[in-house]
C-alpha cells in the first residue's frame, strides 16, 4: 500500500478529530425572540442578536442555530432599540450634579451624549476619570468651550452663569483656539451667539482644516440660512425665527447696530435684550416663502431644536405621574432646589406661549422639508434630569410630526452621523456597536413607551432595570 491511505480509513481519522474537537466559545450575551426596532428599517420581529464584548455579531431570525452564550436574555414579548444619545447636555454646568450624570444617563437608556460646551481641561479629566473608574457610563463626546466673541454670555460673572464660554475676540485668534482644542481632544467645536461673521468665518475654516464637526448657535449678526450651511448641526432653533421673518433684513439690521455699539456691559445681557426685543416680532412677521428658501438651505445641517427646553411651559415635565420618583434620584440639595424653581413655575400663571408653539410648529416644517432633526435636551438647564428629559425630547418631536421611527432616528442615526460614525453606531446589524435599550413595550406604537426600560447594554455591560 506504501503511502496510500484507503477512504475508509479517511472517514475513521475525520470523525476521531471531529469527536475530539472543543466546542466553539461562548458568545458574552444573546438576546433571543425579541422585537428589533432598526431606525433605519424599522421592526422585526421574532430576532436573536448575538453580542460578542461591544459589539453587534449576529442578528438572525430564531431558525437559526444558536452559538453557546454566557448569557442568554429572553425577548419575548420585548422590544430592542439602539441606545439612545442625546446631542446636547453641559456636565458643568451644574456641579452640584455633575456626579451623579453618568448614571443617570444610562438609567434611561441614554448610552452617549455631546456634551456642547464647558471648560475642556476640566472636561477631558472628568472623561478620564470616569473611564478609569471602570463604572458604567455612557460615550462622551466633547466641545470644550462656548467659542463665543468679545463679550462672553456664560462668562462666570454670576451663579446663573456658570463659566461655559470663551472669547474669540477677533478672526487671528480662532485658529489658536481651534488648535488648542484639537491638542487636548475635543471631538467637535461649539461656536455661540456673539461672534462677528469674520471670527465665525474663521473658527468654521479651523475646524474644517482638522475634521472637527461644528455645532453651533446662529449667531446674532448672521442669519440662519447664512450660518447653518457651514456648519454640521445648529441649536435650539434659535434666531431661525429671524430668518423666517418678512422684515428679516430690517431686524438684522438692528441687531448689528446693536452689538457693534456696546461697549460696555455683559454678554448674557446684550443676547438676552436683542431675544426679548426681536423674537415675538419676528415670528408675528413670519413669511412662508421667506422661510421655504431659508429651510431648503439647511437640509444637509442637522437642527437640534430642543423642544424639552423651547416647549417647557407647554410640557411641564413636574405634571407627570413619574417626576417625583425621578427627582429623588437627584443628589438631594439639587433636588431641593430643583423643587423651589418647580414650585415658583406652578405659581406663575401669565406665561406666553408663543415661541413654545413656534417651536414644535418649526419642527413640523423642517421635517416636511427634509431638514434632518437631532435629539438633545440642553440638560440640566430647566430642570432637564439627565437622560429622563430626553425622552420628553423624543414625545415632543413626535407632537411635532415626526413618526416614532423618525424620533428614534434623531437619538441615534443622526448624531452618529454627526460624527461620521454612521457605520459603527446607531443601528441594530451586525459590526455595530452594542449600545442596546431593552423594552417593555412597543415605541412604535406610542413613543412613550421608550420610558420603559428592561435593560441597558453600554460598553459592552448588561445593566438590568433596577
Amino acid at each position: 500500500m506504501g503511502s496510500r491511505i484507503s477512504g475508509g480509513m479517511l472517514l475513521l481519522t475525520a470523525a476521531v478529530v471531529s469527536g475530539c474537537a472543543e466546542p466553539p466559545p461562548a458568545v458574552d450575551l444573546i438576546i433571543d425572540n425579541v422585537t428589533v426596532i432598526d431606525p433605519v428599517t424599522g421592526s422585526a420581529p421574532g430576532q436573536r442578536v448575538v453580542i460578542e464584548g461591544d459589539r453587534i455579531v449576529a442578528v438572525s431570525t430564531m431558525a437559526e442555530p444558536a452559538p453557546p452564550a454566557a448569557t442568554v436574555i429572553d425577548g419575548t414579548g420585548r422590544f430592542l432599540i439602539p441606545g439612545l444619545w442625546d446631542m446636547h447636555v453641559h456636565f458643568l454646568y451644574d456641579e452640584a450634579l455633575t456626579a451623579a450624570m453618568p448614571a443617570l444617563f444610562l438609567r434611561y437608556g441614554v448610552t452617549s451624549v455631546r456634551d456642547t460646551g464647558g471648560d475642556m481641561a476640566r472636561l477631558a479629566d472628568l472623561r478620564r476619570e470616569i473611564r478609569a473608574s471602570g463604572q458604567p457610563a455612557p460615550r462622551i463626546f466633547l466641545s470644550g468651550p462656548l467659542l463665543d466673541g468679545r463679550f462672553v454670555v456664560y462668562d462666570g460673572g454670576d451663579p446663573d452663569r456658570p463659566p461655559l464660554g470663551i472669547d474669540v475676540s477677533a478672526a487671528a485668534v480662532a485658529e489658536q483656539r481651534v488648535a488648542a482644542l484639537a491638542a487636548a481632544g475635543a471631538d467637535f467645536i461649539k461656536i455661540y451667539e456673539l461672534v462677528s461673521p469674520e471670527v465665525f468665518q474663521a473658527l468654521v475654516d479651523a475646524a474644517r482644516a482638522r475634521d472637527l464637526p461644528i455645532a453651533a448657535h446662529v449667531p446674532l449678526t448672521l442669519t440662519a440660512d447664512e450660518a447653518g450651511s457651514l456648519v454640521d448641526s445648529m441649536e435650539h432653533l434659535r434666531n431661525v425665527e429671524l430668518a423666517c421673518a418678512a422684515g428679516w433684513a430690517d431686524l438684522l439690521a438692528a441687531r448689528r447696530a446693536r452689538i457693534s455699539g456696546f461697549e460696555e456691559g455683559r454678554g448674557f445681557d446684550l443676547r438676552a435684550e436683542l431675544h426679548a426685543g426681536q423674537r415675538l416680532p419676528a415670528i408675528a412677521d413670519y413669511d412662508a416663502e421667506r422661510c421655504d428658501r431659508v429651510l431648503a438651505a439647511l437640509r444637509d445641517t442637522i437642527q437640534v431644536p430642543t423642544l424639552r427646553l423651547n416647549a417647557f411651559d407647554l410640557a411641564r415635565p413636574y405634571r407627570r405621574d413619574d417626576w417625583d420618583a425621578a427627582l429623588a434620584d437627584l443628589p438631594a440639595a439639587v433636588a431641593a432646589s430643583w423643587s423651589e424653581a418647580v414650585a415658583a413655575h406652578r405659581a406663575d400663571a401669565d406665561v406666553d406661549l408663543t415661541f413654545a408653539e413656534w417651536s414644535l410648529f418649526l419642527v413640523g416644517r423642517m421635517q416636511q422639508a427634509g431638514v434632518p432633526i437631532g435629539a438633545g435636551t440642553d440638560t440640566p438647564i430647566t430642570q432637564a434630569i439627565p437622560g429622563y428629559s430626553l425622552h420628553t425630547e423624543l414625545a415632543l418631536l413626535v407632537e411635532s410630526g415626526l413618526t416614532p421611527l423618525e424620533a428614534l432616528r434623531a437619538a441615534t442615526v443622526m448624531p452618529a452621523r454627526f460624527f461620521d460614525l454612521e457605520e459603527t453606531m446607531g443601528r441594530i446589524a451586525p459590526g455595530m456597536t452594542a449600545d442596546l435599550v431593552l423594552l417593555d413595550a412597543d415605541p412604535m406604537a406610542d413613543i412613550e413607551h421608550t420610558r420603559r426600560i428592561a435593560g441597558v447594554m453600554a460598553a459592552g455591560r448588561w445593566l438590568p432595570s433596577p
